[in-house]
């Protein structure tokens, strides 16, 4: 039980911290009139690169940032849930994926920006992780995120005005990848324990 509470005290704070810097930076962003949205991707230019890395923690208003808070942290929790040592690849898969995607694919002079494209990057990888990786945890986990955030896939449909479409897409890819990257059952925490005789069986 210590391993377990301690292991979610570190969930809590992982998630916790960077959804509080999602918040700090909308604040200092609103103070400043907008300014930092320009660090969005910028499709095609060479400073818009710059984007993949600073688009995830901008975002255009509160109503943009809230919708992203809730399904960042249960998406990204499932994640860690998952095993813990893929929530930093899995992450970084979103926002590659996604820049990359928004920056190839998004319309001249646009600029795209919020956590979104990470949080299809968490949709992707547990969605597809129990196809690749063939365990039963893994299985109900795909089936339990699918049945209830599958609907989320609607969002990488074109059309939607105001709707990153390409860095959804881009974000979902990366998770996939990621998925399969991982396709090698790796042992969680406990069994990692147990491994070295600190539970019985």
């Amino acid at each position: 039980m210590t391993s377990v509470t301690r292991a979610l005290k570190g969930h809590a704070l992982v998630l916790g911290g960077t959804l509080a810097v999602f918040w700090v930076v909308f604040v200092i962003n609103f103070l400043l009139g907008g300014a930092l949205l320009t660090l969005g991707v910028i499709p095609r230019t060479t400073i818009g690169l710059r984007g993949i890395l600073f688009a995830p923690f901008l975002h255009a208003s509160l109503n943009h940032l809230v919708a992203n808070s809730i399904p960042f942290l249960v998406l990204g929790w499932m994640v860690m849930l998952r095993d813990e040592r893929h929530f930093i690849p899995v992450t970084l898969a979103g926002m590659i994926g996604s820049g990359l995607t928004a920056w190839l694919l998004g319309a001249p002079g646009t600029v795209h920006i919020g956590a979104s494209g990470v949080i299809f990057g968490y949709l992707g990888f547990l969605m597809l992780s129990g196809w690749y990786a063939r365990s039963f945890g893994s299985i109900v986990l795909s089936i339990v995120v699918t049945l209830v955030w599958g609907s989320l896939v609607l969002g990488m449909m074109p059309g939607s005005p105001g709707i990153s479409w390409q860095a959804h897409v881009g974000g979902f890819l990366g998770g996939v990848i990621a998925a399969r990257g991982f396709r090698v059952r790796t042992p969680n925490a406990a069994t990692d324990l147990a491994r070295r005789g600190g539970v019985s069986s």
